[in-house]
Order: C-alpha cells, then structure tokens, then sequence
C-alpha cells in the first residue's frame, strides 16, 4: 500500500504517551505515511527526543511538547506547541493514559488512586480533546485510545475500567459533534499489549498465561495498535465516525 493512498502526507499529527509504547510506535507509522508529528509527552525526555529523531529521520517535521495534560493549562499548551511549530492541527491522537498494576477491590479502592487514574485516562483527554476541538482543520482526524476493560469492566481494576469506559462515551459523543466540521472521531480498545505498561503482569509466567486467552495466541504488540489507529486517520476512513475498533485478536467480541 502507497503512502498516498491513506492520504496523510503534509498532515500534521499530535499523538500524546508518545515516548514509548503504542504512542511511538503510532508517532513513527504516522511519519511513515507522510505526517508531521508533536510528541507529547510527561516526564521521559531522553525517550520522545528519541521517537521525534525517528520522526525526523523518515523525512517530516517533529516538535517536542512535555507537558501536564491532566491540567486545563498543560493541554493547551500542548495544542499550541503543534500550531505553533507545525502551523495546525489536523490529527490527534489521544494516547496517553495509566493501568495501576496493583489489584485492588472496589471496598478498598481509595479515593487517592481513583483520582489519580481519572486524571490520567480521563482528564488528561478531555481537557486536550476540546482544546483541539477548537484548532482542528475540516477533515480532520481525532482518535482516542480505550480498552477492551472499557467495554466488559475489569474486577480489582474497576478506577481503570471506568475511565476507558467514559472514553468510548466520549468518542460517540464528540462524533456527532465534530461532524458538521467534517472532523472524524472513533476510538481504539486493545486488549492485552506487550509494552512496559504491563510488565508486572507479564513476568513469571504471566505473558504465556494471558496469550492462552486469546485466540490469535499472542499479546498484541504496539504495532499492532498503531496501525488501526493509522488507518482511522486515513482517506480509507473517511466515512467512519464514532466506532470502537476492537483489536484485541478476539478475547473480547463485542463488536
């Protein structure tokens, strides 16, 4: 398949979460398609310099923007470094987001993590989804990240389930919104990733167990994810708005 033909060459791309995991690997596909690329990120500096390197390498622009986006404050700031660097707006990915490893039944969730996880998963994409909202170019791109957990709850995990959830809410709410703009918004829910985020789940034993799961018979990798994601930025995508892509291998069927 041709760069041209997903139709993203000269567009420019915020992807946040992006120094690792399934926000660098869609921050390079996106380069590879032809997209200018603001990594945003947190606090891993040395990490997004060395995804905006690879970004640069494949031929596009690239711009740092750490920034706080659980905060009104952080999120437009990091909106205006991709106006300001890149001249617009006109894909956004809405990556970044926690799984807090440690189970912990609903009796003895304190409100300390459940606010925590709310500001990561679900804050953090509110408040840089409408600071977009208001930059975004007609035709535009907004694809934000959920889970599977999402869609069928999570026991012991019910803080992180319940935000992924309000994301899938939040997709179709904003797709009927955005559609006047000609601006597309749909979702990604994975499941099981094979990335730093859940790797007190997948050591001793654990990768082998939670691939016995699922019927391709592997975790996903971040590849995996990113070119879904890709694809919803694309042309090929153009008519769809407010799905739940599912890319899971087929632990969860729902869709």
């Amino acid at each position: 398949m041709t760069t041209s033909l997903l139709g993203l060459a000269g567009k420019r791309a915020i992807v946040t979460g992006a120094s690792r995991g399934i926000g660098a690997a869609t921050a390079r596909l996106l380069a590879a398609a032809g997209a200018d690329v603001v990594i945003g990120f947190q606090s891993r500096q040395s990490d997004a310099e060395r995804v905006a390197s690879d970004v640069r390498a494949l031929g596009r622009r690239s711009a740092l923007a750490r920034a706080d986006i659980g905060t009104p404050d952080g999120a437009e700031q990091l909106v205006r470094t991709a106006v300001d660097t890149l001249g617009g707006v006109d894909i956004y990915i809405a990556n970044a987001g926690v799984w807090p490893a440690e189970e912990r039944a609903m009796r003895d969730l304190d409100a300390e993590r459940w606010h925590a996880t709310v500001r990561a998963n679900l804050d953090s994409i509110f408040y840089t989804t409408r600071a977009v909202a208001r930059v975004i170019t007609s035709g535009g791109r907004i694809v934000l990240v959920s889970s599977t957990a999402g869609q069928r709850g999570e026991a012991m995990h019910a803080d992180y389930a319940a935000t992924k959830g309000a994301v899938i809410s939040l997709t179709k709410s904003l797709a009927v919104e955005l559609a006047p703009q000609d601006v597309t918004v749909n979702c990604v829910a994975p499941g099981w990733v094979d990335t730093e985020m859940v790797e007190s789940a997948t050591s001793s034993g654990g990768r082998e167990r939670i691939a016995a799961t699922i019927p391709l018979g592997r975790l996903a990798s971040a590849e995996d994810i990113a070119g879904p994601i890709v694809f919803l930025c694309s042309t090929l995508a153009r008519h769809v708005t407010g799905e739940i892509l599912n890319v899971n291998g087929g632990s969860v069927l729902c869709g």
